[in-house]
């Protein structure tokens, strides 16, 4: 894993849940080792994985939106540069991972990246 990359996905995703939350609110990060979970390739082994949620309490993604934050210079925030979620995809991607969101307006919004777990040769 490259952990200059692996820094910015995560600083990135928790300076979103932080802005979100203009007025003050409650962020969770949460970790954990999957045993029984793996992303399955064709020939490959199944793979432990690491989960890391960022929760947030903030205003939420409206749900036309959830298809497009993702999107590079996608962005709804006043000075934002639609960056970050993207670079955030990306990294997690490269590093065999994926990144998932959920959002509701009103009651904030919950990212999910989960990582392989692998041995260094």
């Amino acid at each position: 894993a490259d952990p200059d990359r692996l820094t910015q996905v995560f600083l990135n995703l928790l300076r979103n849940a932080v802005q979100a939350m203009q007025r003050g609110g409650h962020l969770v990060l949460r970790t954990r080792l999957e045993t029984l979970y793996h992303l399955s390739a064709d020939g490959e082994q199944p793979v432990r994985m690491v989960r890391v949620e960022i929760e947030d309490t903030g205003p939420g993604i409206p749900e036309q939106d959830l298809l497009h934050v993702f999107t590079p210079f996608f962005t709804r925030r006043e000075g934002g540069s639609g960056l970050g979620l993207a670079l955030a995809q990306h990294w997690v991607v490269k590093h065999g991972g994926r990144i998932e969101l959920r959002s509701e307006v009103g009651s904030g919004t919950q990212v999910r990246v989960l990582l392989p777990v692998r041995r260094l040769r």
